[in-house]
């Protein structure tokens, strides 16, 4: 059998050792792998002895890979093992890293899922739906996305989709109140706000126009119509002009009487 007949420090890694089997460089190992396999001069190595020790060094990379991938925010095991994955580690490899980091509670999905509820939260613009496929995508099961599911109450979503509701009225004050109540629910919708919490929200947000603004926004639109359809003329041009105002949510009779206004 093989004997190791020098081993080095690595001149860029402190913390690994290159081993020499009969004079002739053999392999690199982790210090931990080093001392727990009581490698040292004059030792003998059996074949077995040497893929053990190289897997076990593969293990040990992968997880520092894995813990330096840690050290910038919390990550989920599906993260972990797609970040691994990408290093071109084998399953085997991935699989005993995964089982050392929650043995050691540096990954555990249910306090990432609950932390990263709360983060969306404080953040507040996402509803729980688009909160929950994201973590569908990160791995988490879905016993666990209900729970951290907890950190977001029904309060909190009514009080965000208000806040994004108001914010979308503010930017749109230029829509008929019909369509501005229209494009605040399926913007919400398109933030993962359930419709339950969207018919209580909207019922808050202050998008309602008076008579004054609503003729304001017909106007705009109007003027936006016009340059749209003025090749047109007479009966064409008057109902063309009637079914764009109509789509964009206007009353018919606010639309006639802008029309006979501009006649």
């Amino acid at each position: 059998m093989p004997i190791i007949t020098k081993i080095t420090t690595q001149k860029n890694s402190p913390d690994r050792y290159n081993i020499y089997l009969d004079e002739k460089f053999a392999f690199g190992v982790d210090e931990e792998v080093l001392i727990r396999y009581h490698l040292a001069k004059g030792k003998e190595l059996s074949e077995f002895d040497i893929t053990q020790i190289q897997y076990e060094d593969e293990i040990r990379k992968a997880l520092n890979a894995a813990i330096n991938f840690l050290s910038y925010r919390m990550r989920s095991e599906e993260e972990i093992r797609q970040h691994l994955k990408k290093k071109e580690w084998e399953d085997p490899v991935i699989q005993a890293v995964l089982l050392t980091l929650v043995d050691r509670n540096y990954v555990d999905d249910l306090e990432f899922a609950a932390a990263y509820v709360r983060t969306q939260v404080n953040g507040g613009k996402k509803g729980p739906l688009n909160i929950r496929q994201e973590l569908r995508q990160k791995g988490i099961k879905d016993s666990f996305i209900e729970q951290s599911m907890d950190e977001y109450s029904s309060e909190k979503q009514i009080e965000h989709a208000i806040q994004l509701g108001d914010k979308i009225a503010r930017q749109n004050n230029n829509l008929s109140e019909t369509f501005l109540k229209q494009k605040i629910e399926q913007f919400l919708l398109t933030k993962g706000f359930p419709f339950n919490i969207i018919s209580i929200a909207i019922d808050e947000i202050d998008y309602e126009k008076d008579d004054d603004d609503e003729w304001n926004a017909l106007q705009i639109q109007g003027e936006k119509a016009h340059r749209r359809y003025k090749k047109f003329t007479g009966f064409e041009y008057k109902q063309k002009m009637k079914q764009a105002l109509y789509r964009k949510g206007f009353a018919i009779e606010l639309i006639e009487r802008y029309l006979n206004d501009n006649e």
